[in-house]
C-alpha cells in the first residue's frame, strides 16, 4: 500500500518531464516498494514560475486567512495521522509509534506557525519633527527554497513550509528521495486545506543539480536547509555569491556531561532510549558521553544494559524500539566507525555489529574508553553508537565538550544546580538540555553554533529569517 510520489507543482500532481522516476526502498527489506519523480530542469523552472505566482497572491492573503489554512492543514494529519505513519515507517525504518508521533508533532508545527502568522508585528518609532512618521513594516522575503533531510522527512520539512507560509512567502521544498512519500502527504494536506497553487512546490532528483539551479535564481531571495556541515556549507557559499539569506541547520556530535552527584540509574535509562531514537539518526542525539570518575563504571553498566535490551526489528511490528538504518550507507558508515575505535584501543562493551543479512539492521552499540583521534570521535556517527569516557574535574569535561567544530545540542546531567548552571553556560551550543531530553519542542529556539550552523527553526525565532524589514518614513 505505499504510493508512487509525484512533484506537486502549481497546486497539481505530476510525473517529471522526462517521465524519469527513483526507486525508494524499505530500509527493514532492502527492497523496493515504489518510486519517486525527479525532477529535471524544466520542472524546476515551472516550480520556479508557479511560485512566483503563488507568491503574488499569498503575500497579499490577510495574516489570520494564512492561519485558517495552516490550522486546516494540521487537523488533516492528525486524521490521517496512522495512514502517514506507517507510510513514513516502510521507507524511513523508524517504528511505527515513532512515525505516528512525527505527524502529529508535525501538526503541532502548523497550529504554532499559524499563531506566528496572527502576531507579525511592525513598530513605529519617535520622530525627531512634528511632521514626519517612522514606520518599521515586516514583508515576506519572497520566494523561499527549502531542502530537507530524510531522517524526520515530514516534521523537518514542515517546519521550512510552515515558517515560510506564516510569513508570506511562496516556497519549493527539495524532498528528501529516501523517504518521499511521507513528506508529499504533509504538502498533500496543505492542498487539500485550500492554500492557494503554487504557494507550496514540491520536488525530488538530484541534490546538486537542484541547489546548483535553484539558489543562484533571481527568482529565490530565501534558502533553508538541515542536513550535513559538508553539504551545508557548500550551500551557504553558493548563496552568499548571490546574496541570498540563509537559515543552516547542519551537523552535531552532542556531548553529554554525567556529573557524579547526578541520578546514575535513571539518567543511564534515559540516555540510553534516547540514544535508540530513530537509530541514533537524530542532529542532537547524545553522543559524546563524559562520565565522572566516581560514577562511571555504574553509569557504563547500566547504560549499556539499557542498550542490549533494545528490541530492533522491522518498524511495523509490535513492541519494536528501534527500525533499522535508513539505507546501506549507513550500516557501512557505522562499521567502519566501530572498527576504526576498537582499532585505536576503545573497549566494545556491546553491540558492533549488523543483525541478520536482511535489511539494514545494526545493534545499539556502546564504546568505552575511545581515544579522541579515533574517527567516532570527530565525525558525527549518526546512528546508533554511544562514546563513553572519564573524566575527572570540570574544566576537564568542558574541554573536551568544546573541542569539535560542532556545537548543535549538548546535555548536562547533575543534582547540584550551581554545577549544571556553570556547566550550561560554559558550553559552547546552540542548545543545552539540562537533567532531561528537552530539545526540539517548537516553542523553543533550534540550531546551533560553529559549524552547526545559524538560524533557528523553532520558538519566535523561526520566522523572523522569512522576513524583509522595510522602513518608511513619512512626511505628512
Amino acid at each position: 500500500m505505499y504510493p508512487d510520489t509525484l512533484l506537486f507543482i502549481g497546486g497539481a500532481w505530476r510525473a517529471a518531464a522526462s517521465g524519469k522516476t527513483l526507486a525508494v526502498e524499505n530500509p527493514a527489506t532492502a527492497e523496493p516498494i515504489g518510486t519517486c519523480a525527479h525532477a529535471g530542469i524544466a520542472d524546476l523552472d515551472a516550480a520556479l514560475d508557479a511560485a512566483a505566482q503563488g507568491l503574488a497572491v499569498w503575500r497579499g492573503t490577510p495574516a489570520p486567512k494564512r492561519a485558517a489554512t495552516l490550522r486546516a492543514a494540521a487537523a488533516l494529519l492528525r486524521e490521517r495521522a496512522d495512514t502517514i505513519g506507517r507510510i513514513l515507517t516502510q521507507e524511513q525504518g523508524k517504528p511505527l509509534a515513532q512515525g505516528i508521533i512525527e505527524v502529529h508533532t508535525s501538526a503541532d508545527i502548523f497550529e504554532w506557525f499559524a499563531e506566528e502568522a496572527r502576531r507579525i508585528y511592525g513598530r513605529t518609532i519617535p520622530s525627531r519633527a512634528e511632521t514626519v512618521v517612522q514606520r518599521v513594516e515586516k514583508e515576506p522575503v519572497g520566494v523561499v527554497a527549502a531542502f530537507s533531510p530524510w531522517n524526520f522527512p515530514i516534521s523537518q520539512g514542515i517546519r521550512k513550509v510552515g515558517a515560510a507560509l506564516a510569513a508570506g512567502c511562496s516556497i519549493i521544498l527539495k524532498g528528501p528521495e529516501e523517504t518521499p512519500a511521507s513528506c508529499a502527504e504533509m504538502v498533500r494536506a496543505l492542498a487539500d486545506a485550500g492554500l492557494p497553487a503554487g504557494v507550496v512546490n514540491l520536488v525530488f532528483g538530484t541534490p546538486s543539480e537542484i541547489s546548483g539551479y535553484l539558489i543562484p535564481h533571481p527568482l529565490v531571495r530565501k534558502v533553508t536547509f538541515t542536513g550535513s556541515t559538508a553539504v551545508g556549507k557548500q550551500l551557504a557559499a553558493l548563496a552568499g555569491l548571490h546574496m541570498k539569506r540563509v537559515t543552516m541547520e547542519l551537523g552535531g556530535h552532542a556531548p553529554v556531561l554525567v556529573f557524579d552527584d547526578a541520578d546514575i540509574d535513571a539518567n543511564a535509562r534515559t540516555l540510553a532510549q534516547n540514544k535508540v531514537r530513530n537509530a541514533g539518526q537524530v542532529c542532537v542525539s547524545p553522543t559524546r558521553f563524559l562520565v565522572q570518575d566516581a560514577a562511571f563504571d555504574r553509569f557504563v553498566d547500566r547504560f549499556a544494559e539499557q542498550m542490549a535490551q533494545t528490541r530492533v526489528g522491522n518498524g511495523l511490528d509490535d513492541g519494536i524500539e528501534m527500525g533499522a538504518l535508513a539505507n546501506g550507507r549507513r550500516v557501512e558508515a557505522i562499521e567502519a566507525l566501530v572498527a576504526d575505535a576498537v582499532r585505536h584501543g576503545a573497549t566494545l562493551r556491546t553491540g558492533g555489529e549488523r543483525i541478520g543479512n536482511k535489511g539494514h539492521f545494526y545493534k545499539p552499540t556502546v564504546l568505552t574508553g575511545v581515544p579522541v583521534d579515533a574517527l567516532a570521535m570527530n565525525e558525527e556517527p549518526f546512528g546508533p553508537v554511544a562514546l563513553i569516557n572519564r573524566f575527572s574535574d570540570f574544566d576537564e569535561a568542558i574541554r573536551e565538550a568544546n573541542r569539535l567544530p560542532y556545537g548543535l545540542g549538548a546535555y548536562v546531567y547533575s543534582g547540584s544546580p550551581a554545577t549544571a548552571a556553570r556547566a550550561a553556560a560554559a558550553i559552547e551550543s546552540g542548545m543545552v538540555s539540562v537533567n532531561h531530553q528537552g530539545l526540539g519542542l517548537i516553542e523553543t529556539p533550534f540550531g546551533g553554533v560553529k559549524d552547526s550552523g545559524y538560524g533557528s527553526e523553532g520558538g519566535s525565532e523561526a520566522i523572523e529569517a522569512y522576513f524583509a524589514t522595510k522602513f518608511v518614513t513619512t512626511l505628512g
